[in-house]
């Protein structure tokens, strides 16, 4: 490797976290550094790892996502003046002299993360690790513990063997060729109890099946390093694959990770949620403050394009992949990144133009010449967000299509089935900022970005969201959203082409820019707090369950939750932790014979599935540990409907009061039978007192506030947006639905309380359209409703307090029955109202509520 001796006169920036480093945390075994793409991260961490080869003969090795990454790092820490050797591909090609270099403290090695995360690492005496784009690496990491069988005969065979822990519909679902569609795109969760019960025939069937050549060769080392640990992991079942893995990966135990006198994580994404502790498997990574002046000072300049926003394409989505088309023709070279080859072979088929050379990660593994030297190519990336670097005139185009959330299963069943978003959201949000730089890694860089996918557009539009992104990325994502809502395709055309001049027409755009940016500050999403919280509890928790240690590991669970109480994705998440927590308790219960055990698992159970209302994911588990909720249970109100109850008759008193109540109810039906503004929205808070809300509030100054809102404890909150004066032929817009979807953060916000997980929104409108660029942005909690619908509950409501003032000091099962019989529980009336889900008119341009 070519040596030059001097390295470039520091920034200030870079002596800042240098100067850090050494005087605070020059003694951490695990300290995370973050620097913006072309800030100099790469000399930072070379001159760290020089100065531990130089002082105190560490062996140094600096980890990189890919070989090609590897490749250029190495060339520029050469350039730098350090040593270096790239040790990378097949360990048997390796040059053992450059290999003799490193191990003697001579240079410092420059790898990828396989040779350190691997079932027999090449690099198993490190001293001094460096991980470059520690943000991307979870996969890499959790892969030597991470065995996934693809559908066939040994996936078959596991699934038999485990079939006790999954509902049998759901086996039967995943069993047939044929499935329905739920069945297709749904993710599982099998037993943890039950699967400890078949374990040792398990570890025999994933025995055999390795021996015979039924699993593939990267599937037996994982069986390998997960061999007599089986019944400490995860199974998630899909109608595709399968996958083994510990929810952590247990990095505890593996020396080449553990046992490096010091970690030190790159990033340039790093975010507060714990995402780094769990995939690096870590109970505390110390953190060096971003230098001053850099939390706000990004890399290049983004124009963000979402055509189906535009006043034209929003309306005729068939013609988007056209319009793409001519743009990446336009362009001659372009990225492509969508988060699973499905999306990408979509992509491809509808929009690659005639004549262009379609290429891979693959093709430009060892070299990016193969896409840099053709004038006419798409480099498609599946689930690669990072590792591909295309500055200035490389490429001008970067496509992403689909929310990146769709990984590994955990992954899929994290985000989509157990709805734990937030746990997800630093690497969703790392991998779309990362994947929005492809083509920006200079201060003097730009491209192009065309947002696709109604998941990622309405992500994407939220303002939650963007806020959380670094300030500069926030500014460009709001000024492209908005500049694609106002105008039409041509108009969006014709911004790129003064984009890409990039003259004075564009100046004036980027002062605009700037100053937005000025403004910004990132804000942590809800939820954050208590997730990076939680982390230390969770590595802890799972390092006792990989050791066998359940009475530790109870003890820790039970800190996870203590950490993760309330939240609306952080109570999910609390969820999945509840029902670990049974699992472990019934083990210990096997363990000990100690009875308390069993009611520990009941308990813990009935908070799980409290946690989960709103999905559906406990439900398709059924095993011993699964069926312990108390008989005497079954019959008593959901807590919901309980809550609502009791609130009912303490009202009684107030409320129904002879006089005051026929005035009141008479009052209210007039308002939600009419159109004009004030009085329905004031009928609206007067009947969330007669549902049996904790708190029924009215709107509030600000201009966040929702029309009214309906708070059941912590339970459930309930917001209302009416536009009862609206035009039965209008159409209800963007802008209005995207303030509706906040309405419920600024509830959190506003009372420093966290939001109920199955907590949602209505909409009350008499309008029969929609603008189809409503229905992208719509968040997955807002519901639609007639007017007639909520006059329809304000009379089913009311009947039933009618008829409950007929008795005579009614207590609470008679109450319960008669608001039953009138499907007036909350319970019930969410049920009957909650049938026209904004979000699912994406692929409709009319809405229809009816």
């Amino acid at each position: 490797m070519s040596e030059r001796t001097g390295a470039p006169p520091l920034w200030d920036h870079q002596g800042q976290v240098l100067r850090g480093w050494h005087q605070q945390f020059v003694s951490a075994r695990d300290v995370a550094l973050e620097l913006p793409t072309g800030a100099g991260k790469t000399l930072v961490a070379g001159v760290i790892g020089e100065f531990q080869r130089r002082t105190a003969g560490d062996r140094v090795a600096y980890l990189c996502l890919t070989k090609q990454l590897a490749a250029q790092t190495a060339d520029r820490l050469g350039e730098y003046g350090i040593p270096t050797v790239l040790l990378t591909g097949r360990v048997k090609t390796w040059d053992q002299s450059a290999r003799a270099r490193y191990r003697s403290g001579e240079a410092v090695a420059v790898s990828t993360y396989s040779h350190v995360f691997n079932g027999n690492p090449a690099l198993d005496d490190v001293t001094t690790l460096l991980l470059d784009d520690a943000h991307g690496a979870a996969d890499y990491v959790a892969g030597p513990w991470s065995l996934t069988i693809d559908r066939g005969p040994v996936y078959h065979d596991v699934l038999s063997l485990i079939s006790d822990s999954l509902d049998s519909l759901v086996v039967q679902g995943l069993r047939r060729d044929g499935a329905d569609a739920d069945y297709r795109a749904g993710v599982y969760l099998a037993s943890p109890h039950g699967v400890a019960q078949v374990k040792d025939d398990l570890e025999t069937l994933l025995h055999q099946a390795a021996m015979s050549g039924g699993l593939s060769e990267e599937a037996s080392w994982a069986r390998k390093m997960l061999e007599g640990n089986v019944d400490r992991c995860l199974i998630y079942i899909s109608h595709r694959s399968l996958l083994i893995r510990p929810l952590i990966p247990p990095t505890g135990t593996h020396p080449a990770f553990d046992d490096p006198a010091r970690r030190i994580y790159l990033s340039a994404t790093l975010g507060h949620g714990g995402e780094l502790e769990r995939a690096f498997g870590r109970r505390k990574i110390k953190r060096i403050p971003v230098p001053k002046g850099w939390d706000k000072r990004g890399t290049g300049r983004r124009l963000f394009c979402f055509p189906q926003l535009t006043t034209d394409l929003s309306r005729k989505p068939d013609d988007v992949p056209a319009w793409v088309k001519e743009r990446i023709k336009e362009a001659g070279r372009a990225v492509a990144i969508g988060p699973d080859f499905r999306t990408i072979a979509t992509l491809v088929t509808e929009c690659v133009p005639d004549g262009f050379e379609v290429l891979t990660a693959t093709d430009v593994e060892d070299s990016l010449d193969p896409f840099i030297d053709s004038d006419a190519a798409l480099l498609t990336l599946s689930n690669r967000y990072d590792g591909i670097d295309l500055p200035d005139e490389d490429c001008r185009l970067v496509v992403l299509d689909g929310l990146p959330a769709k990984g590994d299963l955990q992954e899929r069943f994290l985000y989509s089935a157990l709805g734990a978003q937030n746990v997800l959201q630093e690497r969703i949000r790392a991998r779309i900022a990362q994947g929005a730089g492809r083509a920006t890694r200079n201060f003097r860089d730009y491209s192009t970005v065309i947002v696709l996918g109604d998941d990622l557009v309405s992500y994407l539009t939220r303002n939650d969201v963007q806020s959380a992104f670094h300030p500069d990325l926030h500014a460009e994502i709001e000024f492209g959203w908005q500049q694609s809502l106002d105008g039409d395709s041509a108009n969006m055309t014709e911004n790129i082409a003064i984009f890409d001049e990039h003259g004075n027409d564009w100046a004036n755009v980027e002062e605009d820019i700037l100053a937005k940016r000025d403004q910004y500050e990132r804000i942590d999403p809800a939820g954050a707090t208590q997730l990076q919280d939680a982390a230390r509890a969770e590595v802890e928790a799972w390092e006792a369950i990989w050791s066998g240690d359940w009475t530790a590991a109870l003890e820790a669970a039970r800190k996870v939750i203590d950490c993760l109480v309330g939240g609306r994705s952080s109570g999910r998440y609390a969820g999945l932790w509840n029902y670990l927590a049974a699992s472990i308790s019934l083990r210990l219960h096997r363990a000990t014979g100690d009875a308390q055990y069993t009611t520990t698992a009941t308990a813990y159970l009935r908070d799980a599935r409290g946690c989960a209302r709103g999905t559906k994911w406990l439900d398709y588990l059924v095993s011993a540990a699964d069926t312990l909720d108390d008989p005497t249970m079954q019959a008593e109100l959901d807590p919901l409907d309980q809550l609502a109850v009791n609130n009912i008759l303490t009202r009684l008193v107030t409320l129904g009061r002879p006089i005051a109540f026929d005035t009141a109810v008479t009052q209210m039906r007039k308002a939600v039978s009419e159109k004009p503004a004030t009085p329905y929205e004031q009928a609206l808070v007067d009947l969330g007192h007669y549902a049996g809300a904790s708190e029924s509030l009215a709107r509030s100054k600000s201009a966040a506030a929702p029309d009214g809102a309906w708070l059941f404890g912590d339970i459930t909150w309930i917001s209302w947006e009416a536009k009862s004066e609206a035009k039965d032929d209008g159409e209800l817009g963007a802008g209005y639905t995207r303030e509706a979807g906040g309405h419920l953060r600024y509830l959190s916000r506003s009372r420093d309380q966290d939001l109920p997980g199955d907590s949602f929104g209505f909409i009350v409108t008499p309008q029969t359209r929609t603008h189809p660029a409503a229905a992208l942005v719509a968040e997955d909690h807002l519901w639609l409703l007639r007017p007639d619908q909520v006059l329809n509950l304000h009379d089913k409501i009311i009947r039933a307090w009618r008829r409950v003032r007929s008795l005579n000091n009614p207590d609470m099962r008679a109450v319960a029955g008669i608001f039953s019989q009138e499907r007036a529980l909350p319970t019930q009336w969410i049920s009957d109202l909650r049938t026209t889900q904004l979000a699912e008119l994406r692929s409709t341009v009319s809405v229809v509520a009816e």
